[in-house]
């Protein structure tokens, strides 16, 4: 049993206290976070930029630009998401769920591009380019990057980045000693499953509705 706690902990024995308690903060906020997307409420975004508040001071301390970056563009598409979500399309109802159209695709996959090239120029001023952590990291930021955008446009196919993304950083998290987070995404990938199906089934009964109007 002792070994098993090592294996999981034994990191945060060179952390201090208070990062410890900011980790797990920040990783209760983020699982309010994406629950609240999944229930389609407006609370994601408040909630979200508080864990990402956080884990950016995290991150710039324990040098992990890759990360830092992530959770940085995650605070900003919050403040942009947040006003999308709010925005009215009549006088009566706000931007609605909906599913990418081919112009918006076309920009996630330029989204997608750009990241790569971001995070490779950051990587290399900085020189680190030391491991193969590197280059999934640059990968998951970039579909971290396109699912945030689309999330914050409230379109249906943003959790799909999240369960890939979400999939790929449970054992990249571990592997870099941060065991909370990596619990945190393996959370997430479930909660990014139900959140997919739950939006398809708003999505679904929205289009019927209109349709029998």
């Amino acid at each position: 049993m002792n070994h098993i706690f090592e294996v999981l902990f034994g990191q945060y024995s060179t952390y201090s206290t208070t990062d410890i308690v900011l980790e797990i903060v920040a990783v209760f906020f983020g699982f309010l976070s994406v629950w609240f997307s999944k229930q389609n409420k407006i609370l994601v975004f408040p909630t979200g930029m508080i864990s990402t508040a956080i884990f950016v001071y995290l991150l710039i301390k324990w040098e992990l630009l890759g990360d830092m970056m992530i959770n940085a563009y995650y605070f900003i598409m919050s403040v942009y998401g947040w006003y999308i979500w709010t925005r009215k399309v009549d006088e009566t109802h706000v931007t609605p769920i909906s599913r990418t159209t081919f112009k918006e695709k076309r920009i996630s996959v330029l989204i997608f591009i750009a990241t790569l090239l971001f995070v490779f120029v950051i990587y290399k001023s900085f020189d680190k380019w030391t491991s193969w952590v590197a280059y999934v990291d640059t990968i998951t930021t970039a579909i971290f990057f396109v699912g945030m955008w689309l999330m914050a446009r409230r379109k249906l196919e943003n959790w799909i980045f999240w369960i890939i993304g979400d999939i790929i950083s449970v054992p990249l998290y571990f592997y870099k000693g941060f065991t909370f987070t990596s619990l945190q995404y393996f959370g997430f990938t479930f909660i990014a499953i139900f959140g997919y199906l739950a939006w398809k089934k708003r999505l679904n009964k929205s289009v019927a509705l209109t349709q029998s109007v």
